[in-house]
């Protein structure tokens, strides 16, 4: 075994041993090797080891730190994914309401009659059936989208919709835009891809046009993915003269775009899609798992006119395919009222949770939307967003650290965010008011 490995093999044991703490700083590298008697070149061999076994992570500008750890010694996840050992899981954010099961099955009962259940157990086209596409269509003319029926691709869930579009517009080693804090998942899924994203400013409004057209210029950006309604996990909502800019910019240099509405039926009058702006460029995603429940769900993508089959070859390919019962199911879930009836419960769950927020984080820096179902939390100095989250697990809750959802080299925000849909209401609560607890009395005290 090389001897940069065995040092690295050592630095492990101390990390899960609990001699080095999670948050703890590491030495520079150069005073590493000086302590150590190497080269510094072996030190930095040594400490991209821990990095890659993800014991540590690396923070421009700040140096190297200790992980957060998961209570069996493993290190935690970088991207959100239920943390089941958590008696409250605010990483996942899947919202319920009362009655949601009752409402469902009416609704299904006809699919189990023999005629009806064999015919929804065949497999489903991407492109639906024309019932379906008039029953997502009908759903998303709410949102401003209109003639939308015939450009429809679906597929198992909004996050296959979006694996499916990326690959369809962006070839291995390409380009994408994305906002500086993106949504976790797409990290994961351009990394399978082989799809390198690039970070895009922001400010108060949405996406900067200019960053666009920055770095676009550096080298030729394959497409764009953003989330101007209800963005995960700011929760900002692009502003309307900010997506006329967006379009025309866009239009201008001619670049596709990947537009996550999965959240935006939760904003109060609907907020006009991108894609209405550049309909020949733009691809609407949505799906029915945040309207509805993850558990039986399908996803859709509008596309631009002739897109259609680049986009359902993607699907069939990467096996990304709508199940017919979940199709079936879907038609009527939106056609006997059941998906506005649920989404009216979401908005004033989401609501009241917001209010749960504002009171029990008072005084914190928490950016937050009143219809969304998440929080971004900008934690106090002098926390950090991994050495938070070990805290948070340690008292049992579950949260997401900022790095998470960081694109690029840049500073690693010191946030976290918090979903709010999972947990019942005086589980939230009680969450809440122990997370405060922890911020107030700092790192000294976090884990106690």
């Amino acid at each position: 075994m090389d001897d940069y490995r065995r040092i690295a093999d050592r630095i492990a044991e101390d990390i899960t041993g609990g001699r080095l703490r999670p948050g703890q700083r590491l030495p520079p590298q150069r005073a590493f090797a000086r302590r150590h008697g190497m080269a510094p070149s072996t030190a930095g061999r040594v400490y991209a080891e821990l990095v890659r076994r993800g014991l540590v992570v690396g923070e421009v500008g700040r140096g190297t730190f200790v992980r957060a750890t998961e209570p069996d010694g493993q290190p935690g996840r970088a991207l959100a994914e239920a943390a089941g050992a958590a008696p409250v899981n605010l990483e996942l954010n899947y919202p319920g309401a009362e009655g949601q099961a009752e409402l469902l099955a009416a609704a299904l009962a006809p699919l189990l009659r023999p005629d009806a259940l064999g015919q929804a157990l065949r497999p489903a086209a991407a492109a639906g059936t024309p019932a379906a596409r008039e029953a997502v269509a009908s759903l998303l003319a709410q949102a401003g989208l209109r003639s939308a029926a015939a450009r429809i691709v679906f597929t198992g869930n909004a996050r296959q919709a979006i694996a499916a579009t990326l690959a369809s517009l962006v070839l291995p080693g390409g380009r994408v835009g994305v906002e500086a804090l993106t949504y976790p998942l797409v990290k994961e899924i351009a990394g399978r891809l082989g799809i390198t994203l690039v970070p895009l400013a922001t400010d108060a409004e949405g996406p900067l046009p200019e960053s666009v057209e920055t770095a676009h210029r550096g080298a030729p950006l394959s497409a764009l993915y953003l989330q101007p309604t209800l963005h995960n996990p700011t929760s900002l909502t692009t502003s309307p003269g900010r997506l006329v800019q967006l379009a025309e910019m866009v239009n201008r240099l001619g670049v596709p775009v990947v537009e996550d509405r999965i959240w935006s039926f939760l904003h109060p009058g609907g907020a006009t899609p991108l894609a209405a702006l550049a309909p020949d460029l733009v691809h609407f995603v949505d799906g029915l798992s945040k309207r509805v429940a993850p558990g039986l769900t399908v996803g859709f993508v509008v596309v631009p006119e002739g897109r259609a089959g680049a986009v359902a070859r993607a699907v069939r390919s990467g096996g990304w395919s709508a199940g017919g019962f979940a199709v079936e199911a879907a038609v009527r879930w939106i056609a006997d009222g059941t998906v506005d009836r649920l989404v009216a419960a979401r908005r004033q769950d989401a609501r009241r949770r917001q209010r749960l927020v504002a009171r029990e984080l008072a005084g914190f820096a928490v950016r937050s939307d009143p219809a969304a179902y998440f929080a971004w939390w900008e934690l106090p100095a002098p926390w950090r967003a991994d050495t938070f989250t070990a805290a948070a697990l340690a008292h049992g809750i579950a949260v997401t650290p900022g790095t998470a959802f960081s694109v690029g080299p840049g500073r690693t925000p010191d946030a976290v965010r918090l979903g709010l849909a999972s947990a019942s209401e005086p589980e939230l609560t009680r969450a809440l008011a122990t997370l405060a607890g922890v911020a107030r009395r700092g790192p000294e005290g976090g884990t106690g």
